[in-house]
């Protein structure tokens, strides 16, 4: 989704930001890589194996991507069967 923000708001990328910040902070500066290819790979991994599915994000009330995505899809579903938006 397109941000809505004004121009040069401080909270408009406050949370890719953060990610990255935790990216570079738990994952990259611990290791090390033999090429830019690898160290895509295991980043892109390390995205998808740890940091959307075991990491615990505060903005999501304390769990994992995946499982917050999973609640609220659930919640939708229960308030409106069809799919519609609420």
């Amino acid at each position: 989704m397109q941000s809505m923000g004004r121009v040069g708001s401080a909270l408009d990328n406050a949370a890719a930001e953060s990610f990255h910040s935790v990216l570079k902070v738990e994952y990259v500066h611990r290791h090390t890589f033999a090429t830019r290819a690898e160290a895509r790979l295991k980043t892109a991994t390390w995205i998808a194996d740890f940091y959307n599915t075991t990491r615990r994000h505060s903005a999501a009330g304390g769990k994992p991507p995946t499982e917050f995505e999973r609640i609220i899809h659930e919640a939708r579903a229960r308030t409106d069967p069809e799919g519609r938006a609420a």
